[in-house]
């Protein structure tokens, strides 16, 4: 696969699934909306701060996002940082009409946070093949690219 045919793997996905370690040291895995991407290297994610995989990433940032497409049998498994942020600019960015059922202070919320997912390497397959990334691959092709919801861009 190409980095651009990652990318389109990646913006024509609307969930992804985040691996982490709990404070027990158990592996989890949560199934997460996830459309706001910079390239393939950095993605946006809102959820709760109250949420038990928050609490842990705010103890532990390692972390794995993975993108598939069963169709096509193809997906990227992206190793590296999760940080929580509470940056007004991503809130606003992520924040959609409706999100005050899940937040009900609104962007302001403190239950509501943004999970900023920062690739370090991955490794993709698809039925004629698979190869990891480097952090350099990643870093050099996101360069050109800024936050975009990749889903509405392929799904217009």
């Amino acid at each position: 696969m190409t980095n651009d045919e990652i990318k389109a793997l990646i913006d024509r996905s609307l969930f992804a699934s985040i691996g982490y370690t709990d404070e027990s040291g158990r592996q989890n895995i949560r199934r997460v909306f996830c459309v706001w991407h910079k390239g393939i290297g950095t993605h946006l994610i809102s959820t709760n701060t109250s949420s038990s995989h928050v609490q842990s990433l705010m103890n532990n940032g390692k972390a794995c996002l993975y993108f598939s497409d069963d169709t096509t049998f193809e997906a990227v498994c992206l190793y590296g940082r999760a940080n929580i942020s509470f940056d007004r600019k991503y809130r606003e960015l992520l924040w959609n009409e409706g999100d005050e059922k899940y937040y009900p202070k609104g962007i302001d919320d403190e239950d509501y946070c943004i999970i900023e997912f920062i690739s370090e390497s991955g490794r993709y397959y698809r039925y004629d093949g698979k190869a990891d990334l480097t952090a350099k691959d990643i870093t050099e092709f996101d360069q050109k690219y800024k936050f975009e919801n990749g889903y509405s861009i392929t799904h217009r």
